[in-house]
């Protein structure tokens, strides 16, 4: 939810804030989503409008997909939140100049329950959390 701001008037969030609100909400159910049922859930003061422009650009953007119902449209996640997540991994090693030295970073910055996970990851263990291999 907006936070107000030190004028008292509402702060306004950016536009990846909501779409990452709009796609939580889509990550808590297993049904697709009206845009209004996506705005009953995240903030009944957000406009209809801006619910549905953010649910456009990611459709644009190809993170949701759009279940047509007659005149009525429900989104739902082209991807669950770890394979959005690993993606974004990916594109960012893929933009840098050294991917070896930004895992490297990336590694040291792991805490110990973390380290293991990838180490038995890495050592072909399956493991019981989300999403395993």
């Amino acid at each position: 939810m907006a936070g107000r701001g030190p004028q008292g008037r509402a702060e306004r969030r950016s536009a990846g804030e909501l779409e990452s609100e709009v796609l939580a909400a889509l990550w808590a159910t297993e049904q697709a989503l009206t845009p209004a049922e996506i705005q009953a859930e995240i903030d009944g003061d957000l406009a209809y409008n801006t619910v549905h422009t953010i649910l456009k650009r990611l459709y644009d953007k190809g993170l949701v997909l759009r279940d047509v119902d007659g005149r009525r449209g429900a989104y739902r996640p082209a991807k669950n939140a770890a394979e959005l997540t690993a993606a974004a991994m990916h594109e960012a090693l893929d933009r840098g100049p050294d991917p070896i030295a930004t895992l490297q970073q990336f590694v040291s910055g792991l805490s110990p329950e973390e380290e293991q996970v990838l180490r038995d990851l890495l050592g072909g263990r399956r493991f019981a959390g989300g999403g395993g291999a």
